[in-house]
């Protein structure tokens, strides 16, 4: 068992005849059980062609009703992935993967809003995706750094997703799910919804959680893993305090009046007994420390 996406997970890859989402749906058929997982593609104007042996359709509409899809990832360009996201959100997929990073926070805002009340999950936009190693891979993560496992790990940086992963899988501790949230101001799921998902999974036996400065998410859901958290988590926070007003790294890192600093944030974890590491080359032996 994992969360989120597993071997019976049927795929649509939005825009998927572009460079980007043609590469990177090419390494997660190749994956794991991609070739089974990956069952459609979309583009308008491409429908009735075919990609790798993955049909391509006009709209998500189509291609869920003839392939039985439930979830999709995105590679849309910035101006027309929220667009994109709304018709995924339309053909009622269960779940939608946006990778595409620069969307106007303006579009990005609409769609969180048409969103509300409908049962898709959305993650991202501006993320590596989703991934629950020797199963499937939705997304541009390397997959070869990824071994099946109990460990989960959700994280805003996409690079530290990585670094988390590798160092697991050096010490021998292989993953449950890997879950890139993203780092833009408006995205889709956060912290809290991910480490719900890890605390109620039996094949997780313990989380990495990865921050970053700027919002109170991560404070949010160490408030929260305080009182329910049944397992083990090691946090880190990543980047550095700027200027009041400055961003720097993703877009939602933004620090407002002193608050969302790392060391804000690391204290707030270690109060709620995350145990934290100050130091991204420690978070796999931090944790490996947890499970003894």
């Amino acid at each position: 068992m994992a969360i989120l996406i597993g071997k019976n997970t049927k795929v649509i890859t939005q825009g998927i005849t572009g460079k980007t989402g043609s590469f990177h749906t090419v390494q997660c058929l190749d994956y794991a059980h991609g070739r089974e997982c990956f069952v459609a593609g979309v583009n308008p104007g491409k429908g009735g062609q075919s990609f790798e042996g993955v049909p391509v359709f006009e709209t998500v509409k189509e291609a869920k009703q003839r392939t039985g899809a439930n979830a999709s990832v995105i590679y849309v360009p910035p101006p027309f992935a929220a667009a994109a996201i709304d018709e995924a959100v339309d053909a009622g997929l269960d779940l939608v993967i946006c990778i595409t990073e620069g969307i106007p926070v303006r579009d990005m805002i609409r769609t969180r809003h048409r969103m509300r009340g409908t049962p898709t999950l959305l993650v991202g936009p501006n993320c590596p995706g989703v991934i629950t190693p020797g199963a499937i891979k939705i997304g541009i993560m390397p997959g070869h750094i990824h071994k099946p496992g109990s460990i989960g790990v959700v994280s805003r940086s996409g690079t530290l997703t990585y670094e988390a992963v590798w160092q697991l899988s050096e010490l021998g501790l292989g993953q449950s799910t890997c879950v890139g949230i993203g780092g833009d101001p408006v995205n889709g799921l956060k912290h809290l919804d991910v480490m719900k998902m890890f605390n109620d999974d039996p094949q997780t036996e313990a989380v990495i959680m990865v921050g970053e400065i700027g919002g109170s998410d991560e404070e949010e859901c160490a408030v929260w893993m305080k009182s329910h958290m049944k397992k083990p988590v090691v946090g880190f926070i990543a980047g550095i305090t700027a200027p009041p007003g400055k961003r720097m790294g993703h877009a939602g890192a933004i620090i407002s009046g002193g608050k969302g600093t790392a060391q804000e944030k690391l204290a707030v974890m270690e109060e709620c007994g995350i145990q934290i590491t100050r130091n991204p080359a420690e978070m796999g032996k931090t944790l490996m420390k947890s499970l003894l």
